[in-house]
């Protein structure tokens, strides 16, 4: 006894001496929770099955493994779901979110289709994004057109969703900068609606959607030539459509194409996942890891490669210095490209009403 008496200091000390475990807050947090990932397009699209891909694997990452629940909120060309999670969802990163980026460009220039805007897109806390596209315009195989030029020189009628929204963007700026006539037709709710409206020739064609979704969801359209390309949007060719012109390749002086150029690095945000502003910095930062750490992962790839889904990604710290850069961009430069998303002269009405 006396024995173990001597020796309690030496077991104490050693004790002492073993490292306690670190806690971990953002694990903490999580445990037992579910995220709320609200995506900003309607079911089917190509966005929309990234998403939901990304979802189910994500928790896997993210400290605390919470659940992830995916969730359409379509509108107002994804201002709505914009407005949602920077104005009323949580800022504790229990709700995130899918969004196309257009909305920094429409910051940028004041608002731009959309009238004001009720939100800062520098303060998202931006997570990264899944992959990067080239937007493209086409048209179906019975308008009677093959390229752009001709569309300067023929009307042709384009579905859409809402103001906002890059089907009616993309169509606008090309009437504004370089005379294209395409009548823009709003009111579909969803990608799919709009080709719908094309197979049963309500619209003739349509802007803003992605190659990488294209080839997602309707592959056979390019296999069997049921479409026409006319030009596509972004900085450098889609691999494997470098014969498709950008719209760069139009400018006919270097004012338009400082404008072309500005909406082609828009293109550079991808599509992004997005945090509230204020939430806290160490669940961005664990959030932007595991995310990176996804996108890895895989059983995410071979999902979304059997999905025809395209994965490439860009980090959040890339994405967040890219936005701080486009809303730093010249005065002279966005007062143009305002002008060229004024669309007061190119919406031609609503789709037509159901029987």
């Amino acid at each position: 006894m006396k024995r173990l008496w001597r020796l309690l200091p030496a077991i104490l000390l050693g004790i002492a001496a073993i490292p306690a475990v670190a806690a971990d807050p953002v694990a903490d947090f999580y445990h037992g929770k579910t995220i709320t990932l609200v995506i900003s397009v309607g079911e089917g699209d190509g966005m929309d099955r990234t998403a939901r891909i990304l979802a189910r694997h994500w928790p896997d990452t993210i400290p605390g493994n919470p659940t992830i629940i995916a969730k359409n909120m379509p509108g107002a060309g994804s201002l709505r779901a914009t407005e949602y999670l920077y104005t009323q969802a949580p800022k504790d990163g229990t709700v995130l979110g899918a969004l196309i980026p257009v909305f920094v460009l429409q910051q940028a220039m004041g608002g731009g289709t959309a009238g004001s805007i009720n939100y800062d897109a520098a303060k998202f806390g931006w997570i990264g994004s899944s992959n990067t596209s080239n937007q493209m315009v086409y048209v179906w195989h019975t308008a009677g057109v093959e390229t752009l030029q001709q569309a300067m020189e023929q009307e042709l009628l384009m579905g859409a969703t809402g103001a906002g929204s890059n089907s009616v963007l993309y169509p606008t700026i090309l009437n504004n900068v370089l005379g294209t006539r395409f009548k823009i037709i709003m009111g579909y709710r969803a990608a799919p609606e709009i080709g719908l409206a094309m197979e049963r020739g309500e619209v003739q064609g349509r802007a803003g959607e992605s190659f990488n979704t294209l080839m997602a969801v309707n592959p056979d359209w390019v296999r069997d030539k049921k479409i026409g390309i006319l030009v596509q949007i972004g900085v450098t060719p889609e691999p494997g459509f470098e014969s498709v012109p950008l719209i760069t390749d139009f400018a006919k002086d270097a004012a338009r194409r400082s404008v072309l150029q500005l909406f082609s690095q828009d293109i550079g945000l991808g599509r992004p996942y997005l945090a509230p502003p204020g939430i806290p910095a160490e669940r961005l930062a664990a959030l932007r890891t595991s995310f990176d750490a996804a996108m890895k992962d895989p059983a995410l790839l071979a999902e979304a490669k059997q999905s025809h889904l395209d994965i490439s990604p860009t980090e959040g710290e890339a994405l967040q210095k890219l936005v701080t850069g486009m809303l730093a961009t010249q005065p002279e430069v966005l007062s143009r490209a305002k002008t060229a998303m004024d669309a007061k002269n190119s919406i031609a009405g609503e789709k037509p009403a159901k029987p």
